[in-house]
């Protein structure tokens, strides 16, 4: 009995402490609720039949004790801390209308700082909410398939290269590659494409993603914890826990607004000599679209682009991409693929194109080599037949040899056919750069192949528009590889200066050198970009190729596409004008309330109204920043 009644206590005590925290994060909310509960009862008490003055004004005082004291403390503590924010006038404008009786001024004073900060707490959990809706998407369990069992399993017991079954209208739990079934994914909650992917056998799912109308069979590439999913969950938190960060852009607007509200307030009491102008020009001016605006539109931006895949850890990248007047790129999975592209096809006398593309691709099906991968794309995107092979073999140092359509075919290397004095192997083109096979059929040289490392689709496009759309003065590629290879690439995509072979050591000693003379930004997708990243202005990673390079990084691009990159840009441009339009707007109708307080057409409390009319119209304008932009990007 006794162990049953310390229970139920312990349980009340718990639930008490639980509604203290409760109400302690919510305290802007509870004081803006008690302002407007003691403006209503003083003036019910103001103008009924028998109230005292003295009597209607002990509801404001109780609200300037409870809720002035702990912002005028707050505001102390940061003077205490050099730090003279905007909020500066906010509190002078309490002390200074407690000083001259004006407790009805002082209140709304009070409401509007502490409704304001309960309306940024508000906004910025409206900005956020695709983001809170995407965390509760989350599967809890997968579908793991042991041997002829499926059974379900948290996902933190999902290992990779575990096999799962996703069904149908499910979520997909982690990253993987389909190894069995044919369906579609919709995507669009992560890539923002509005597009229902095809997925097959060999085809990569990210988590997050929805199945459409079949079960596939996937075998998972990463943890549940280092998927697609879960790192977008993460920037949620990152960006919440960074949002003290976020008024660089208001404290250097605040620093000179300040001044003049307190110049204006100051020249009409001293011209008047009527105190009660300097109290209406300081309730006006306090600067809740500065405190507001900004960090909600910073917000919103953050938001908007977790839902475009692109991650923003460093909130400050937004504004300080916009001034960024160099670029510098790497090669390698950037500006281009990564991955190597059929680039030429040089064919020996008697033998067609199309007939060796053919013969190649149809034996290349048997064979890992980087290489095959580029051969197949190759044949299937002019749609050439893949024919039936026998006798396939890849001995070490051979090559890959094989009857395809009763033909003997074999793909090797040049020194491998010189070697084996192979007729027509006169015939062989001078070597090049980039990557080389050459083919023999039936005992005789057929042809050359040569790869390069494709620049991507929108390579050159994005480099062309970087100066006229985006002030980038200048364009560098730092790459690791040949020379030839950046130079080729260089070309390709229409930048003229370049640093190759370069190492970690040595791109970071450019980017430091560059950074030193303009704000620069660095895009790159390997762990060697890292240090460069980090030395960058703005370090951008693309892809999810290394965990150190995304660390390093203040935004990761998680699509390997460089319109996503421009899609940042656009965001960050869009953002700074929205928070532009928002604050420097609001601060410009205080202004013009101050002129009419100044001039004795505005009573304290008349401004304090005009001021909170002002506040929700800059708010209401920066939460534009969470919606997608009527143009994502202008490649």
């Amino acid at each position: 009995m006794q162990y049953a009644m310390a229970r139920r206590s312990r349980r009340r005590y718990a639930d008490v402490m639980r509604r203290i925290v409760l109400l302690w994060q919510h305290k802007t909310t509870v004081i803006a609720a008690l302002c407007v509960a003691a403006i209503l009862a003083h003036l019910a008490l103001r103008f009924g039949a028998s109230a005292a003055p003295a009597v209607s004004r002990i509801p404001l005082l109780i609200t300037l004790a409870i809720g002035g004291v702990p912002l005028l403390i707050d505001l102390l503590r940061n003077l205490l801390k050099r730090e003279f924010g905007s909020d500066l006038l906010g509190g002078i404008s309490i002390i200074t209308s407690v000083l001259l009786g004006e407790y009805l001024a002082g209140s709304i004073i009070v409401l509007m700082l502490a409704g304001g900060e309960a309306l940024e707490s508000y906004a910025l959990r409206s900005a956020s909410s695709v983001l809170a809706a995407l965390a509760k998407r989350m599967p809890s369990v997968a579908h793991l398939k042991r041997h002829a069992e499926i059974v379900d399993v948290g996902l933190q017991e999902v290992a990779v290269g575990d096999t799962l079954v996703v069904y149908p209208h499910d979520i997909c739990p982690v990253d993987g590659v389909v190894v069995d079934g044919h369906g579609m994914m919709d995507e669009s909650y992560l890539t923002g494409e509005p597009f229902q992917i095809t997925k097959t056998r060999g085809s990569t799912v990210i988590s997050g993603s929805i199945n459409g109308e079949s079960a596939l069979t996937i075998r998972t590439t990463q943890l549940a914890a280092d998927s697609r999913y879960a790192k977008i969950m993460n920037v949620m938190r990152e960006s919440e826990s960074s949002r003290p960060t976020l008024r660089r852009l208001g404290d250097r607007l605040g620093a000179i607004y300040t001044p003049i509200a307190l110049a204006v307030a100051v020249a009409a009491w001293v011209m008047t000599g009527d105190p009660i102008r300097f109290l209406a020009v300081m309730v006006i001016a306090t600067p809740c679209p500065l405190l507001l605006a900004i960090p909600i539109a910073i917000i919103g931006s953050i938001s908007l682009c977790a839902r475009r895949a692109i991650i923003v850890k460093s909130p400050v990248v937004l504004e300080l991409i916009a001034e960024c007047r160099t670029a510098i790129f790497d090669k390698t999975g950037t500006l281009t693929y990564g991955e190597p592209a059929l680039t030429e096809q040089l064919i020996a006398p008697g033998f067609s194109p199309p007939d060796v593309l053919s013969l190649v691709a149809s034996l290349e099906r048997y064979s890992k080599h980087p290489l095959a991968r580029a051969i197949l794309a190759a044949a299937t995107k002019t749609g050439l037949p893949l024919l039936e092979v026998t006798e396939v073999s890849e001995a070490p140092g051979q090559g890959l040899r094989g009857t395809v359509d009763g033909r003997q075919v074999q793909v090797t290397s040049r020194g491998n056919l010189l070697a084996q004095q192979m007729p027509g192997a006169d015939q062989l083109p001078p070597l090049a750069g980039g990557l080389e096979c050459v083919v023999a059929i039936d005992q005789r040289y057929a042809a050359a192949l040569r790869f390069r490392d494709a620049p991507r689709a929108e390579s050159l496009s994005f480099v062309k528009h970087l100066g006229p759309r985006h002030q980038i003065q200048k364009v560098m590629i730092v790459s690791g590889d040949r020379e030839s290879e950046v130079r080729y690439l260089a070309e390709q995509v229409g930048i003229t200066v370049i640093h190759a072979q370069q190492s970690p050591e040595e791109k970071l000693a450019i980017v430091r050198a560059e950074t030193a003379l303009a704000r620069t930004l660095y895009v790159g997708d390997g762990i060697n970009d890292a240090p460069a990243m980090m030395a960058a202005t703005v370090g951008m990673a693309i892809g999810q190729n290394s965990d150190v390079t995304a660390e390093a990084a203040g935004v990761v691009v998680m699509d390997n596409s460089l319109e996503k990159v421009d899609e940042f840009m656009h965001i960050s441009g869009r953002m700074r004008s929205i928070a532009l339009q928002s604050a420097v707007g609001g601060m410009a109708l205080s202004v013009i309330g101050m002129a009419f307080a100044a001039t004795g057409h505005l009573s304290p409390v008349g401004g304090a109204i005009s001021q909170e009319v002002i506040d929700v119209l800059a708010v209401l304008n920066a939460l534009r920043a969470a919606f997608p932009p009527t143009v994502a990007h202008d490649l």
